[in-house]
């Protein structure tokens, strides 16, 4: 019924509609009509109403939920099953209860905010409400477990071409999921997989993208290590960029199951912003200095030391960061 209702007031947005028409079209009393129109309000949604003119939709609030959704979404399969939380822990793990229930490909969970977000390394997530993209996608590859650690190569390839599409240009990502602007950090990915040794159940990969938050919004910690769509001159509606970002996933994803990882991959090194670099590799009880040279067919960093010899580094066991000085 709600639906109904606000359905006839974008069709006829800064006009009136009558409390008549609008009882006759929705089949209840303009009673029933009032308490929607209420409801709605309080929702967000600025409506006006005056005696003999009925009701005019004026603003509309920048949420993320079905009801927003519905007339922007475009993909075929990604957030057609769509779940909508204001405030939970983590969109991961709402994300893994439904796909533990059978939930099928391509469900989204979207948040306006996550009290308890996680990311890499079980480092914690800035993300506040209505000030970014806070979601998780469901995924039932039919490809084999090994190759799941791909698939955060495979969600940094496809934001990157959403940005653009944005109008964020200058995005980069550094192994193996973070994008960063001017070395300031916009997206995190985390990437779970359930299943056994020989086939995967499920994978939930949640993306945090930062978009409204502004320089005086940051906490302290970082402040000096974060950006935002906003911070950087960008101007984005949430709701059309979760659609752009959600059609180049599921279109990546697609070429995936069509032709592999190798193109994906090779899209990544186009991207990246690892590559070429001189890095500092931290990991628990050691810690030594390279150049970062390549990334092989399972998505490992290829890092060359001093002495000519070249390590390979698998995703979730270092820490990468700019190095002072190589072989110092």
């Amino acid at each position: 019924m709600r639906d109904a209702i606000l359905e006839l007031l974008r069709e006829n947005k800064g006009e009136f509609v009558s409390g008549q028409r609008m009882s006759e079209r929705c089949e209840v009393s303009r009673t029933a009509i009032w308490k929607h129109i209420e409801a709605l309000r309080k929702k967000g949604y600025t409506i006006e109403s005056f005696t003999k003119k009925g009701y005019r939709l004026v603003n509309e609030p920048d949420l993320m939920s079905p009801l927003e959704m519905e007339s922007v979404l475009t993909t075929k399969t990604f957030g057609r099953n769509y779940h909508y939380v204001p405030s939970v822990e983590s969109s991961n793990s709402v994300a893994r209860e439904l796909a533990a229930q059978g939930a099928p490909e391509g469900t989204v969970v979207v948040v306006e905010e996550q009290v308890a977000g996680r990311g890499r390394l079980n480092r914690g997530w800035f993300s506040p409400y209505g000030k970014g993209l806070w979601f998780s996608i469901v995924l039932r590859p039919s490809f084999l477990p090994i190759e799941a650690p791909k698939c955060t190569l495979m969600a940094a390839v496809a934001l990157i071409k959403a940005f653009r599409r944005l109008g964020l240009n200058t995005a980069g990502i550094k192994w193996p999921n973070d994008i960063l602007v001017n070395g300031r950090k916009l997206v995190g990915i985390l990437t779970e997989m359930n299943g056994t040794m020989e086939a995967i159940a499920y994978i939930v990969m949640g993306i945090g993208i930062n978009t409204g938050s502004t320089q005086d919004e940051l906490p302290e910690f970082i402040k000096d290590v974060a950006t935002s769509f906003a911070m950087e001159g960008v101007e984005v509606d949430r709701r059309e960029a979760l659609n752009v970002i959600l059609e180049e996933m599921e279109k990546q994803y697609n070429k995936v199951l069509a032709e592999g990882f190798d193109s994906t991959l090779a899209e990544w090194k186009e991207f990246s912003i690892t590559l070429g670099k001189d890095v500092e590799v931290r990991a628990p009880g050691n810690t030594y200095e390279g150049k970062a040279v390549d990334l092989d067919r399972d998505g490992n960093l290829m890092i060359e030391r001093a002495d000519g010899s070249v390590d390979r580094v698998v995703a979730g066991d270092v820490s990468i960061r700019p190095a002072h000085k190589v072989g110092g």
